[in-house]
């Protein structure tokens, strides 16, 4: 019997270029673990090296630096918003000749065609941010990228102006506004975080979140002060353009603020030190782009992966309850008027926004970044369903309660997320904005782009399984939705991501026990397996009448994989 061989330890360099994990994993060829394919060593090796990267110590809580990226999410946010709350009258302004039903489906089309340039965008800055203009300047691209197309859609004529024109164009101006908005998030987190010290961190992630929510606040000001000042008829003529205009006000304050703001010193460091590397190798500039080497290792696939799965519940609850349920309340259900709707989401938004900022400066008190997430994510699972259950009470109490616990149970998760992805990816600056761009907008697009469509489909195949009737069940399945995502992203976070604090709290001596138990679980039960095909072949009593398994001959170790089986002999 050969006994196998441990696997040898190494010393893992830091996470910044991969340099030497490729060399090591291969150099530990020999000494892996049976049934180990090269590309989970190569795994093992970049999780190590993942863990024993250095911490970030240039964080000295710049105020500007979060500052610039407040302001910067307001705008941008604020721009992306008044769209889905002005859905219905710019649905009746660009598809006059469609139903009620598809008018709101046409309008919530578009506002998903935004959302599939964010990928793009993401990409786009991730390369700007990581090797070529830095944090700061990347941010300034973005927020001029989305001025010209919001002031346009302001001025933009109306189907009945211009035919099919208007909505072809429509869409192409959404579509700049997704471009620039897949950057800009992620710059201010990125910005902000590495600008932060390890025990603010969560809070200052928490306040860009805010400042995000802070977006729809503002819009949802806006709208509402719209429709109570204009009549009906004035608001679906023209009055819907005015909240496009008022973008206008907010640039000057803007590029004032980022005017002061200075550059990440833990990129600008990393970068000078990669370049005076390359001076002493003599070697030449990688000319790889982020993407590719984000893309091209397994360990980074595989944070991405579960970063994705992770916010897939974060994206989806944020928009179903801020986007469409005051659509929901309104336009589907009947409950209240546009405007009423607007201002019981004002009043959710801005309850929403303490909440956010007390989760994020909890999760600055735990010993791991997951902690309360972990206690947010099963709330999100029962608590969206619940919402949409006591809206049937049809009173305000009831309306204001269900928006506020859930939005409660949303804030454990999200308070702390602008920390969570970035932290995921601080290892090696040169990639983090990308990395967080990336992850964090694929999974907006998917899960959040796509929810007001889902939502309502699912809305309107409840309604005509109802029938008419009061039953409760279909009026909560959109919410159900919501609970299956949750469950996902619980597994993510759970057992495929991977974080800097897992070191902190034992998660990784904890993965390996279990790991070394999986291993013996599955010896075991190859060597049940083998004496199963050994005692069918023999038959009852052995092919002699002899107890194969008390029998001298019968001294081979099973399920070890270098035994011979030997069969017995009879005189």
């Amino acid at each position: 019997m050969v006994s196998s061989t441990a696997q040898p330890t190494t010393t893992a360099p830091a996470i910044e270029g991969m340099e030497n994990v490729y060399t090591d994993a291969l150099a530990n060829d020999s000494g892996s673990d049976d049934g180990i394919t090269q590309e989970e060593k190569l795994m093992r090796a970049e999780e190590q090296s993942f863990y024993s990267a250095s911490e970030n110590e240039a964080g000295d809580d710049n105020i500007w630096g979060l500052l610039s990226g407040v302001g910067g999410n307001i705008y941008e946010w604020y721009d992306f918003a008044v769209y889905g709350l002005l859905a219905p009258e710019i649905g009746g302004s660009f598809f006059p000749d469609s139903s009620k039903e598809l008018q709101l489906i046409n309008s919530f089309g578009v506002y998903l065609a935004a959302f599939l340039m964010r990928p793009l965008g993401a990409i786009m800055f991730g390369e700007m941010g990581d090797r070529i203009l830095g944090r700061k300047n990347a941010l300034v691209v973005s927020i001029v990228l989305i001025t010209v197309p919001s002031v346009c859609m302001g001025m933009l004529p109306t189907y009945e102006m211009w035919g099919v024109a208007a909505p072809i164009l429509l869409v192409i101006l959404r579509m700049m506004q997704g471009l620039s908005v897949g950057g800009q998030l992620a710059g201010s987190y990125v910005l902000s975080i590495e600008q932060s010290s390890s025990k603010t961190r969560g809070f200052r992630g928490s306040v860009c979140d805010a400042s995000s929510v802070g977006g729809f606040l503002l819009a949802s000001a806006v709208t509402t002060i719209v429709r109570k000042c204009l009549t009906e008829e004035a608001v679906n003529e023209w009055g819907w353009r005015i909240p496009f205009w008022f973008s206008l006000l907010l640039a000057p304050c803007l590029y004032y603020i980022v005017r002061n703001t200075e550059e990440s010193k833990f990129w600008s460091e990393r970068k000078e030190q990669q370049e005076t590397e390359q001076l002493i190798r003599e070697s030449e500039k990688n000319e790889n782009p982020a993407i590719v080497d984000l893309v091209g290792s397994p360990f980074r696939r595989r944070q991405l992966a579960g970063m994705i799965g992770v916010l897939s519940a974060v994206a989806s609850s944020f928009y179903i309850l801020f986007l469409w349920t005051p659509v929901y309340l309104s336009e589907l259900r009947g409950f209240m008027s546009d405007a009423d709707a607007d201002l019981l989401n004002f009043c959710v938004v801005g309850s929403y926004i303490v909440f956010i900022l007390i989760s994020g400066k909890l999760s600055d008190m735990f010993p791991h970044r997951m902690d309360l997430v972990r206690i947010g994510l099963p709330g999100i699972i029962i608590a969206c369903p619940c919402m949409f259950g006591i809206f049937e009470s049809e009173s305000w109490y009831g309306f204001l309660f269900g928006q506020l616990a859930f939005g409660a149970c949303l804030s454990m998760v999200q308070g702390c997320m602008a920390a969570w992805e970035v932290e995921l990816w601080m290892a090696d600056p040169s990639l983090s904005f990308t990395g967080v761009a990336i992850g964090h907008n694929v999974a907006s697009t998917l899960f959040g782009g796509t929810m007001p469509l889902v939502a309502t489909y699912l809305y309107y195949r409840a309604d005509d399984w109802a029938d008419g009737t009061d039953a409760l069940f279909p009026r909560i399945i959109p919410g159900l939705y919501i609970s299956v995502l949750g469950c996902i992203s619980l597994y993510c976070m759970s057992y495929i991501v991977r974080h800097p604090h897992d070191v902190r709290t034992g998660d990784t001596k904890l993965r390996e026990a279990i790991h070394q138990e999986n291993q013996k679980w599955r010896k075991a039960k190859k060597a049940k397996k083998r004496r199963r095909e050994i005692e069918n072949q023999l038959g009852p009593g052995g092919a002699a009448g002899v107890d194969v398994w008390t029998s001298p001959v019968n001294s081979f170790a099973f399920g070890t994989g270098d035994s011979q089986y030997v069969p017995p002999t009879t005189n």
